[in-house]
C-alpha cells in the first residue's frame, strides 16, 4: 500500500470522483483515479477541509466506535455474547466500558472524540499520544485475533468433524491478543508508532483491516446461526470467510474502500 507520492502541481489533475465516492462526496474527501504503487485511487491533500475544532456530532459519533472496541476485548465473554445473547456480565462489563470511554472522551482522550484534531499534517514527525496509542492496539487485537480464532476453529472442525471454538477461546484467546497488546506496548503496530509521521500509510493498513474484518465476521456469523455443524457446511462457511476477507483486502490495496487511499504529503490535512 505504498508508493511513490503523485506531484498535485505536475501536469492535469487525476480523474474526478465517480460512482460511490460522488455519493459520499458531502462526507468523504474526494478520490481520484491514478495509480500511486498497488493503489489506483488517491486524495489530495489539498482537497481534505481543515478543522479547528472537532464538532459535537462529530465527537459523538466516533465515541460508539471504541465503546465497541473495548466491550469486546474479553474474547470468551464475547463468544458467549453471541452464543447465547446478553446476560449480567455483559451488562456489568459494559457499564464499565460506558464510564471509562465516556471520561476519557470528555478529557479528549480518545482517537476522533479530542475537541480538536491530533494530526494536521500528514507527515508531521509529531510525538503518538499514549491514548491512541492504547486505543489503536486494541482495535488491533479486535481485528486480528477474532478473525485468526475463527478461522482456527473451522479449519480444526473441517479437519476433526468436532467444534471446540469454545475451547479455543478459552485456551488460546488472551495468548494472540496479548502478544498484540505486547507489540502495541512496543510500538510496533500500524497507527501505534512512537511518531505520527507515516500515518497517511498506516491509515491503509488499518482501515483496510477494518473493512475487511467487520463485513466477513457478520457474514460467518450469519452463516454459523442458519447452516448445519456439518464438515461440508464448515468448509462452505471458512471458504466464504476467507474470501470476504481476500477480496475487501484486496480492494483496500487497491485504494478502493474510503480511508485506504494514499495521501499526497506536504500538505494540510485531518487525520481521523
Amino acid at each position: 500500500m505504498t508508493g511513490q507520492s503523485p506531484d498535485p502541481g505536475a501536469g492535469s489533475r487525476p480523474k474526478a470522483p465517480a460512482g460511490l465516492d460522488k455519493i459520499l462526496a458531502p462526507i468523504l474527501p474526494p478520490s481520484y483515479e491514478q495509480t500511486l504503487g498497488h493503489a489506483e485511487r488517491v486524495e489530495l491533500a489539498s482537497d481534505r477541509r481543515i478543522r479547528e475544532r472537532n464538532t459535537i456530532s462529530y465527537r459523538l459519533n466516533h465515541w460508539p466506535i471504541w465503546i465497541w472496541v473495548f466491550f469486546i476485548a474479553p474474547g470468551p465473554l464475547t463468544f458467549d455474547l453471541f452464543e447465547h445473547g446478553f446476560d449480567r456480565r455483559m451488562a456489568l462489563w459494559l457499564g464499565a466500558v460506558l464510564v471509562g470511554t465516556g471520561i476519557a472522551g470528555l478529557r479528549g482522550r480518545l482517537p476522533g472524540v479530542e475537541p480538536r484534531p491530533y494530526i494536521i499534517r500528514f507527515t508531521e514527525d509529531k510525538p503518538n499520544p499514549l491514548y491512541r496509542r492504547v486505543c489503536y492496539t486494541f482495535a488491533w487485537s479486535a481485528v486480528v485475533t477474532f478473525a485468526v480464532l475463527n478461522a482456527a476453529g473451522l479449519a480444526w472442525a473441517i479437519a476433526t468433524g468436532e467444534w471446540r471454538l469454545r475451547q479455543m477461546y478459552d485456551a488460546a484467546y488472551f495468548p494472540i491478543s496479548g502478544t498484540i497488546w505486547l507489540l502495541g506496548l512496543l510500538g510496533r503496530l500500524p497507527r501505534v508508532l512512537p511518531s505520527t509521521k507515516n500515518e497517511g500509510h498506516e491509515r491503509r493498513y488499518f482501515y483496510g483491516s477494518v473493512w475487511a474484518v467487520c463485513i466477513a465476521q457478520p457474514v460467518l456469523w450469519l452463516l454459523w446461526r442458519v447452516l448445519p455443524h456439518t464438515r461440508t457446511a464448515d468448509a462452505f462457511k471458512l471458504a466464504v470467510f476467507v474470501s470476504i476477507l481476500a477480496y475487501v483486502g484486496n480492494l483496500a490495496r487497491r485504494g478502493r474502500l474510503p480511508r485506504t487511499r494514499p495521501i499526497v504529503p506536504g500538505e494540510l490535512a485531518v487525520s481521523d
